[in-house]
């Protein structure tokens, strides 16, 4: 029995995006992307796929999740609060 694909954290935090304009978007849920916290395509392979979401009109601010852990994607949830500490070696 395989586990569910888990996602990278790419960070501990959201992103605060301003004014993002109408259009299509792909939220990335992988947490590979270099283009955080949109999809680049490196998510290919991975079992997990980018979350499409439309944007309708001109936004305000959005907080985007950067944890990959949102209960609510692509907007952040506060979930990163949740997770376990970081070890350090």
């Amino acid at each position: 029995m395989s586990a569910d694909p888990q996602p990278l954290i790419a960070t501990r935090k959201p992103f605060l995006i301003e004014a993002l304009p109408p259009g299509e978007y792909r939220w990335c849920a992988c947490g590979r992307s270099q283009s955080q916290p949109f999809c680049d395509g490196s998510h290919s392979g991975t079992g997990i796929e980018p979350m499409p979401f439309t944007v309708k009109r001109n936004t305000g601010t959005l907080w985007l999740c950067g944890c990959k852990h949102t209960r609510h994607p692509p907007h952040c949830d506060g979930a990163h609060n949740r997770l376990p500490p970081v070890s350090q070696p």
